[in-house]
């Protein structure tokens, strides 16, 4: 998606939406409810960290509805950030900060000590459950009194095999059926960005990093709010669920 007159940022944007919306249907109504919490516990100005932020999905959404917020985006994939800082460049309300969320030191890259609302999506399931329970602990001491941590993701309950079954089989002919129509998948989109004259270089640094899947882990959703209390959290449990994600609010 580079043109004669550059890389059309906006059409990235949009393109890999289409390919999350491919995997999650229900993706916008959760972005609103997402936002809707921002809201509750923060107002219209909130000061928002934007976790493993990709593209910038979350805090475009953040500012078309808060226009006085503030973003910080932090990430380590070179190719999702590179389409961030092209979509926001210029706009002094974002920032973008490019760290392993692995590392101990990464919260010290941060422009602010202190943060109304930390968001995240379908992400943190790279992690696996030790370093994840870490990470928690280090955003807990990221987040204001009062502020929330929203962790939008897959979380599996390992006893109910039939419900999640039956619930993979009607999500993976509703998504056959798109890609017969023409959606692109995870690894159809990767290999149209690594074409890019522009993407190729850092989608290639992407897979050295990252490898081709995720090695983490999708614990349940009591799993997440145990150990979002103790590693500091006052309060935690959904507050939105489709039958294949939940959103998570823990509140300092």
């Amino acid at each position: 998606m580079t043109t004669s007159t550059g890389t059309d940022w906006q059409a990235w944007q949009e393109s890999w939406d289409r390919q999350q919306e491919w995997y999650l249907p229900d993706r916008e109504e959760r972005f609103r409810v997402m936002l809707d919490m921002v809201e509750a516990f923060a107002g219209p100005e909130p000061r928002v960290l934007d976790l493993a932020c990709g593209t910038g999905t979350i805090t475009a959404r953040l500012l078309d509805r808060f226009p006085g917020a503030v973003s910080t985006g932090v990430d380590l994939d070179p190719a999702l950030l590179m389409i961030a800082r092209g979509t926001f460049a210029g706009d002094d309300r974002v920032t973008l900060v490019e760290a392993d969320l692995t590392d101990p030191d990464w919260p010290a890259l941060l422009p602010y000590d202190s943060y109304d609302a930390v968001l995240t999506a379908t992400a943190l399931h790279w992690l696996r459950t030790g370093p994840l329970q870490t990470l928690y602990g280090r955003l807990a001491g990221l987040v204001r009194e009062g502020g929330v941590f929203l962790n939008a993701d897959h979380m599996i309950d390992d006893t109910t095999p039939r419900i999640n079954a039956a619930e993979s089989a009607v999500r993976h002919a509703r998504m056959d059926q798109a890609s017969r129509d023409g959606a692109l998948d995870w690894s159809e989109w990767w290999a149209l960005a690594a074409k890019d004259p522009v993407l190729g270089p850092p989608t290639a640094r992407r897979f050295e990093i990252y490898g081709e899947h995720a090695d983490g882990e999708m614990p349940s959703v009591a799993w997440h709010t145990r150990a979002l209390r103790e590693q500091g959290f006052a309060e935690a449990r959904p507050v939105w669920a489709s039958p294949s994600d939940t959103l998570l609010l823990a509140l300092k």
